[in-house]
């Protein structure tokens, strides 16, 4: 089964051949020789929708060469803030840290809102001892006092012991997951892991001693060829291979809710979170490509590329305030 989309640049013509799939490799997009150019880089996540808009782009302006990365939000933000970037895609917002570093590097920016996600917990469709798991399950099996636990059922006690419901059964836990230079690692830490670390003063992580990988797709496939598997990808990574993946409802206080398009864009599902491309206004200035990009990208046929990536589209007033906040810096 292909599971990983790839792109494929014909240089001179400038057409893709084929849709992207959050590799964390670099997806290269380029017009004719002695052109405007344009860098993305950053979250593996919003990659693929900006990789979408890149090849609308680029098939109305092949007078431009885009590259599209993803080699995580954190290491996105580090370039960017280096002035070694154009935009930034981003699956959480930009922190304190990073922000002062563009301050501290003249850099100037615009955040803009362009998509919601749903953080989807995901095991093999061969594993029907888990439906639902609560944050106190989720700690107890992926939080930083787990580490050592080879089997589901080594997260027995803990899981009692900070309101999970325990029970598992005692087969091995494999989990493979992002790893620290991700958004989807930080915001997973953020939502389900950092309050009871804090109440329980234990690092504010998750457990160090499972396989992180940048490469969604290496976890899909770890995900899916092992029966009592457990990590998290990005909804579009779930949906898109959905036939061998199964999500796992997730209980924040009212009740196990599954991710779906419609549970993510309402935030009833607790593992929502929004996505965010950050332009540089110091590249605009110097580039009126990059102005034109994103202009396309937040044009009707541009935010198209939300929805055929697989993520959720914002609704209207929202969508509205990103294209105000773009007018209001141009």
């Amino acid at each position: 089964m292909e599971r990983k989309r790839s792109w494929v640049l014909v240089t001179l013509i400038a057409v893709v051949l084929a849709a992207c799939g959050g590799s964390g490799e670099t997806t290269t997009t380029s017009g004719e020789a002695g052109t405007s150019s344009i860098l993305v880089s950053g979250s593996s996540t919003v990659e693929p929708i900006s990789a979408l808009v890149a090849e609308g782009f680029m098939s109305q302006n092949p007078d431009v060469g885009i590259t599209v990365e993803g080699p995580g939000t954190g290491d996105g933000f580090v370039r960017f803030c280096a002035g070694e970037t154009d935009v930034s895609d981003a699956s959480r917002a930009i922190s304190e840290e990073e922000a002062a570093a563009c301050t501290d590097a003249g850099i100037e920016y615009v955040e803009l809102h362009v998509a919601t996600d749903g953080l989807s917990v995901i095991t093999s469709p061969d594993n029907a001892d888990v439906g639902c798991l609560n944050y106190g399950d989720l700690y107890s099996l992926l939080g930083p006092e787990s580490e050592g636990f080879a089997n589901w059922s080594d997260a027995n006690t803990l899981a009692t012991e900070v309101g999970g419901t325990g029970g598992f059964a005692d087969v091995p836990l494999v989990v493979t997951a992002p790893g620290e230079e991700s958004g989807t690692y930080d915001t997973f830490v953020e939502l389900v892991l950092s309050d009871l670390a804090e109440e329980r003063g234990a690092d504010e992580a998750a457990r160090a001693d499972y396989q992180a990988s940048a490469n969604d797709n290496v976890i899909v496939d770890n995900i899916s060829g092992n029966a009592t598997s457990l990590g998290w990808v990005g909804f579009a990574f779930f949906t898109e291979n959905s036939d061998a993946l199964k999500a796992i409802e997730v209980d924040g206080g009212d009740g196990c809710i599954a991710p779906t398009a419609e549970t993510i864009a309402s935030f009833d599902y607790p593992l929502s979170r929004p996505l965010y491309i950050y332009v540089s206004l110091n590249k605009m200035a110097a580039n009126p490509a990059l102005t034109q990009f994103v202009d396309f990208f937040l044009s009707q046929e541009g935010i198209g590329a939300v929805a055929e990536a697989g993520y959720v589209d914002l609704p209207e007033d929202e969508f509205a305030a990103t294209v105000a906040a773009w007018e209001g810096v141009k």
